[in-house]
């Protein structure tokens, strides 16, 4: 029987298994490195171990350390969650021999589909359809578009599509080097690009004892760089026929590897029904909450099961209506999908009927890994949360899903809400046309475009003027009940200035004994303001827009109908010291310098490559923004940098 289970992982997936362990009685422990020492994951265990240091290679793939870690604890149990190494068959036996049990499946399952090159073969020969394996060093012209792909990858790291020749051997080169720092093993392998297909998996489960269960399908085909953004079940492209064919090939999967626990077999498909296997993943998968909500079942509780040698039943529970996923990130999907780090001021999803675990009804789940205040840092994934809609239908997830996403109060880093909630209202999504090259076909500039339109963004601004003068007044220790700006006789507009995505906009206004004046408008009137809230009529609408942030007086997030913007405020006399001077190119994220492509001197030319920044497990290519001359370089590859920090300095002008 198992006691107390330590989550060798950290974020959303450890706070995940948590839940499930406090429902069942059993304790918990979470391990947390030095950059997660404010993450909630380590304040809601019942104990918890310090791995000392932050980068991933010395603390959550330190199997040594974890199973000390389980030792001191007093766990009886493991659960490696996803990535790190979750997939680590070494580690998986190195857990059994330390006396422990694991909450996975057999080690020789692991490493059997531990190399995508070793499970192809051995799918074929189970009988399971697979695209076939290019040797890098042998691919032609005729071969091409190809993927090239990290042997032992997953979570869309190591992986590049190649069009041409020319760019083969870089790519293969960049694919190596991150598939070296995300896995430890550089090996890679090609195989055809299937343009357009569809990213289809099924989740299985097994015991012990021979039974296999296949879940359904669940559709995770809109990714970037990729990686998934939304996943979904039921796929609304796959029938009852082809739902079979699918879900007997993964039983077949399962079976020809002596798979036990939690699994899932990918398949990349076209929308002929046509299939191909892609890789097996022995673990939990990130989108596992879809098929919960669908089928009723923790799939938590049953890995905990199985591990404990019970059995499943004849037969999974039927399915019932439909479930959306969306991944929220900390990246500006607008600049090339950049992750991004700081603070995150708040964080408050309207709506939720759970967290980590199924609704007793259809509505709303939330699985996140961040709370008010939490640091988001560069060495990890940049997954804030996951927001998951249970519907009977396919198109009212999407809409209950697009709602509560457009209504959240989230604030801090950039993230790729607005484009979540753009790609859920767009026809084509609707339709169930969500290939692999949705975004492309799609384009960001539609996609990525703020939920708050010049219009909202105006009004905003004057929301934060307003509410930051409210504050002002609260906090005055003299006559605050005076109005902000009041003179006895008429006077200039009050003024202030903000920064917008890169503008800079300001609003003046002037409160007379009518009423609010704002400067080049005459729709507008006052209804009320404090600090948190200011309430505007528009044309005779009411409009009510929450403020965050006025205390601070730097940063103001003010949150609209169905929008949301951040706001700099702009100081009145700039320091010149915290200038930069023209031309400077400077760091988008904090990060690692890995490579440096030109020097001091040299002419460059716009969207020339740079330099490459790692951060947050993938490298980032920093590119030159128009033509010139490289004027100064102010980092060497090793180099760790600050967000802000100027790296080059380029002389606009021609080549």
């Amino acid at each position: 029987m198992i006691t107390r289970v330590l989550v060798a992982n950290r974020g959303e997936i450890a706070r995940r298994v948590f839940r499930t362990c406090r429902d069942l009685g059993i304790g918990t422990v979470a391990v947390y490195s030095d950059a997660d020492a404010d993450s909630p994951h380590r304040r809601e265990a019942d104990r918890a171990v310090r791995l000392p240091g932050a980068a991933p290679a010395d603390t959550y793939l330190r199997a040594d350390l974890l199973i000390e870690a389980a030792r001191t604890s007093g766990a009886d149990a493991i659960h490696p969650g996803y990535g790190f190494l979750s997939e680590n068959a070494e580690f998986a036996q190195a857990v059994l021999d330390a006396g422990l049990s694991w909450i996975g499946p057999p080690p020789a399952a692991i490493a059997a589909m531990g190399s995508k090159v070793e499970a192809k073969h051995l799918m074929a020969d189970a009988g399971v359809p697979v695209l076939p394996e290019l040797d890098p060093s042998a691919v032609t012209e005729r071969d091409l578009p190809v993927l090239v792909k990290a042997s032992a990858g997953g979570g869309g790291r190591g992986m590049r599509i190649v069009r041409t020749l020319a760019a083969l051997h870089g790519e293969i080169a960049a694919a190596r080097a991150e598939a070296q720092s995300a896995f430890g093993d550089p090996t890679v392998f090609c195989e055809p690009y299937v343009e357009a297909g569809r990213h289809l998996e099924v989740q299985v489960l097994a015991d012990a004892h021979g039974t296999v269960w296949s879940l359904g399908e669940r559709e995770c085909s809109l990714q970037r760089r990729h990686q998934k953004v939304v996943e979904e079940t039921p796929s609304p492209m796959v029938d009852d026929a082809l739902r079979a064919e699918l879900s007997a090939a993964a039983v077949a999967a399962a079976k020809a590897i002596d798979y036990v626990g939690a699994g899932t077999v990918e398949f990349l498909a076209q929308n002929d029904g046509s299939f191909w296997f892609l890789e097996t993943n022995t673990r939990l998968q990130v989108e596992h909450p879809v098929t919960e909500c669908v089928t009723g079942l923790d799939l938590v509780a049953e890995q905990l099961r199985i591990a404990a040698g019970e059995r499943l039943a004849a037969e999974p529970p039927a399915a019932r209506g439909a479930a959306i996923e969306v991944r929220l990130y900390a990246e500006d999907p607008a600049q090339g999908w950049r992750p991004a780090a700081g603070v995150v001021r708040r964080f408050a999803v309207p709506g939720v009927r759970a967290e980590f675990e199924v609704p007793d009804r259809p509505g709303i789940r939330l699985d996140a890994g961040v709370v008010d205040g939490t640091p988001v840092g560069t060495a990890y994934d940049p997954m804030l949360a996951k927001v998951i809609a249970w519907a009977p239908t396919r198109v009212e997830a999407a809409a209950r899903l697009a709602a509560v996403l457009a209504g959240a109060r989230v604030h801090g880093p950039p993230t790729n809400r607005d484009l979540l909630v753009r790609g859920l209202r767009h026809p084509e999504f609707l339709a169930g046309r969500t290939d692999t090259a949705f975004f492309d076909r799609i384009g960001l500039d539609v996609l990525a475009a703020p939920l708050a339109g010049p219009a909202e963004v105006h009004l905003a601004a004057l929301a934060a003027a307003l509410a930051g003068a409210a504050a002002r007044r609260q906090a005055a220790r003299v006559q605050g009940g005076l109005p902000s700006g009041w003179r006895n006789v008429p006077s200039q507009p009050q003024r202030a200035a903000f920064e917008v995505a890169g503008e800079t906009l300001e609003v003046g206004y002037r409160h007379t004994g009518d009423g609010l004046v704002v400067e080049g408008r005459d729709d507008v009137t006052l209804v009320s303001a404090s600090p948190a809230e200011v309430v505007l009529e528009v044309a005779g609408v009411e409009h009510r827009l929450r403020a965050f942030g006025t205390e601070s007086g730097e940063v103001v997030d003010v949150d609209g109908d169905g929008w949301a913007t951040t706001l700099r405020v702009l100081p009145r006399f700039p320091d010149a010291a915290t200038t930069v001077a023209e031309g400077s190119l400077v760091a988008p994220m904090p990060g690692t310098v890995t490579a440096v492509h030109v020097a001091a001197g040299e002419p460059v030319a716009a969207g020339q490559p740079l330099l490459v920044l790692e951060a947050m497990k993938m490298q980032h290519p920093v590119v030159a923004p128009a033509a010139g001359v490289l004027r100064s370089l102010d980092v060497v590859a090793g180099a760790q940098v600050e967000a802000g920090a100027v790296l080059a300095v380029i002389e606009a002008g021609e080549r």
